[in-house]
């Protein structure tokens, strides 16, 4: 029995090894892909630029308006895209790694919700800051998280409950941040709405520089919580017999996950699906078994990037890029439903 298990390490090594190469091969070619981007980015708009006065702005080599165009005006946008579509990946990875299932979203299970009702209430209520828009999105985040994981828990928690119930909760808070926009002052209604939607039209170095020093601390954190997710994808029954501690790993990843959108919900609004599609993609490309958090990782980040680019130039005016990454999701989305209706017959 020992040589049969030694001899089935032994043949599952080298496919382990070039799972775990081609996932370094389609990250490599992801980051080059985002860079690529953000350039074209960097040289695009009113005023035009060419990728030689772009790299010279970024290396400092160059002065007067070209580098403020780059550094000051454009560089943040780029950078939050970069940042907060990454998070948004992640956050989808964790929680569809934790509840195996491909529609465990933040923002189909309500955690998403829970962090605008939160900031709402900071902008509408209380009238505070950035700092406390921050705090306000966590802590709504946190509390739907609580919320949703209590009123699935029977004697422990299942993927497809937990989901009935945070879609429930979802479409509650929804109801209540209608409310709260409906109840507002006219100014503080239409500004609570449009960023709402998801925008980054507008964003600053302040918010790019907290909410990225956030999101790399919670970025390490999965990233210390990724092997312990990998034991989770089979099951907790396995997991536990391997030594793991399931229910504290399990609220552990969570509370990770809903930081990460929470973060992103204060310095940009609830930027939809990209956490949906982000993690699927990221499979797919890297052909394995389980959701990874490096593919997904890049791939929202490529996501976010390229739906802000053409939210800035698909219109007349900027558009949140939030209205592109609903319709992107929402097509995905129906394929997801398409195919798994199909495998089902």
């Amino acid at each position: 029995m020992a040589s049969g298990r030694r001899a089935l390490v032994l043949r599952r090594g080298p496919i382990a090894v070039r799972l775990q190469w081609r996932s370094v091969v389609v990250c490599t070619v992801l980051a080059l892909t985002v860079a690529a981007l953000a350039v074209l980015a960097l040289m695009t708009g009113s005023y035009a630029l060419t990728p030689g006065q772009v790299l010279s702005a970024l290396a400092g080599r160059e002065t007067g308006f070209v580098q403020e165009i780059v550094v000051e005006w454009r560089l943040p946008r780029v950078a939050a895209a970069l940042v907060f579509g990454a998070a948004l990946g992640v956050s989808g990875a964790v929680f569809q790694s934790l509840l195996r299932n491909p529609l465990a979203d933040p923002g189909v299970i309500g955690f998403s919700q829970g962090s605008y009702t939160g900031a709402l209430v900071v902008i509408l209520v209380v009238n505070g800051g950035y700092a406390q828009l921050v705090g306000g999105a966590l802590l709504g985040g946190m509390a739907t998280a609580v919320a949703v994981y209590v009123l699935a828990y029977r004697r422990g928690v299942k993927g497809f409950r937990l989901i009935v119930v945070g879609i429930g909760v979802s479409a509650m808070l929804g109801s209540l941040n209608t409310w709260l926009i409906l109840k507002a002052d006219l100014d503080q209604a239409m500004s609570a709405a449009a960023w709402g939607a998801g925008s980054l039209n507008g964003v600053s170095w302040d918010r790019v520089v907290v909410g990225g020093a956030c999101i790399a601390v919670l970025l390490l954190l999965a990233g210390m919580l990724s092997r312990p997710l990998r034991q989770m994808q089979l099951g907790d029954e396995v997991a536990a017999s391997q030594g793991l501690r399931v229910s504290p790993v399990r609220l552990g990843l969570i509370l990770v996950g809903v930081a990460l959108t929470a973060t992103v919900t204060a310095a940009s609004g609830p930027i939809a699906f990209i956490s949906l599609v982000a993690p699927q993609i990221g499979r797919r490309l890297a052909r394995t078994t389980g959701i990874t958090l490096a593919p997904a990782a890049f791939v929202g980040a490529l996501l976010c990037l390229a739906s802000d680019h053409l939210a800035q130039h698909v219109a007349p005016t900027p558009l949140p890029v939030g209205i592109i990454t609903v319709v992107l999701g929402g097509g995905y989305l129906g394929y997801l439903l398409f195919t798994e209706a199909r495998r089902r017959l």
